[in-house]
């Protein structure tokens, strides 16, 4: 079993930042192959960020040089640094780590708003 904890989340204003904290314990070895994803309210989850299997991190569109992933593997977190807030990025906010079989592990998601 892997326990995904999300945290960092909050209110911020338009343009702001936040940095998003996943702390990973359990069967976990690797923070390689592991995402963020987003759920706003009456849409479907999306991906936001990942990280493959050699620790490089890949972005959507919509994030694309404002969002940047990383890992801190000693201390067993993923971030998400998001920089130029704007309210369309308020979601809830979810950590995901791969399995080679079933549909990976998820974190129970951190609350982002972005208003003025």
């Amino acid at each position: 079993q892997v326990q995904l904890v999300e945290s960092g989340g909050g209110w911020v204003q338009p343009g702001h930042s936040l940095r998003l904290s996943c702390a990973a314990s359990g069967s976990i070895i690797s923070l390689n192959e592991m995402g963020w994803y987003r759920q706003a309210p009456g849409k479907q989850r999306e991906l936001v960020a990942r990280m493959n299997s050699h620790g490089i991190a890949y972005y959507t569109n919509v994030v694309q040089g404002r969002f940047v992933m990383f890992k801190n593997t000693p201390n067993m977190t993923v971030y998400l640094q998001m920089n130029s807030l704007t309210p369309d990025d308020t979601a809830v906010y979810y950590c995901h780590k791969e399995t080679s079989e079933g549909n990976g592990y998820w974190g129970q998601g951190t609350q982002v708003t972005v208003s003025s």
